[in-house]
């Protein structure tokens, strides 16, 4: 049923979580998984100084998200997988890869954000949901985890 999936991360537990539920079903479907980091580019504000962004230090820590999340897969027993390292606005490079790499799922994380916090800063995820072409799991970090914590 998937042949490709693909996996946004950022390095957060969410998309931890979803790389989990991803080599999950690559696994009962023979499919391949692609990992997507994508790097926003530098906003107006930090180009005139206002802010610090290190360049350098955000490719190193794209670079390290994927080596990891690369790492988890084959400790998962995956061989199938690529990683794809991108600059852009999150939601439109994850729907761009969707059709460059006729992928059939998107698996993903969520912040779980709410109230003014997701007014403000949106959601990568609900954008990619509203306008993907191909089914998207969203995977949150949820009631279930804390359960199993706790036994």
């Amino acid at each position: 049923m998937y042949r490709k999936i693909l996996v946004p991360l950022d390095g957060s537990p969410g998309s931890e979580k979803a790389l989990h539920e991803a080599a999950e079903l690559a696994e009962q479907f023979a499919a391949k998984v692609f990992l997507l980091h994508v790097r926003e580019p530098l906003t107006a504000v930090e180009y005139l100084g206002y802010s610090d962004p290190d360049p350098k230090a955000q490719i190193e820590f794209g670079q390290e998200v994927l080596a990891q999340g690369l790492q988890q897969l084959k400790e998962e027993g995956l061989e199938e997988m690529e990683t794809v390292f991108q600059e852009g606005q999150p939601a439109h490079t994850i729907l761009q890869y969707v059709e460059q790499l006729e992928v059939d799922l998107i698996v993903m994380g969520t912040h779980g954000r709410r109230g003014l916090d997701h007014v403000l800063m949106g959601s990568v995820a609900e954008k990619v949901v509203r306008l993907s072409p191909v089914p998207v799991l969203t995977v949150a970090l949820g009631s279930r985890n804390k359960q199993q914590q706790q036994s």
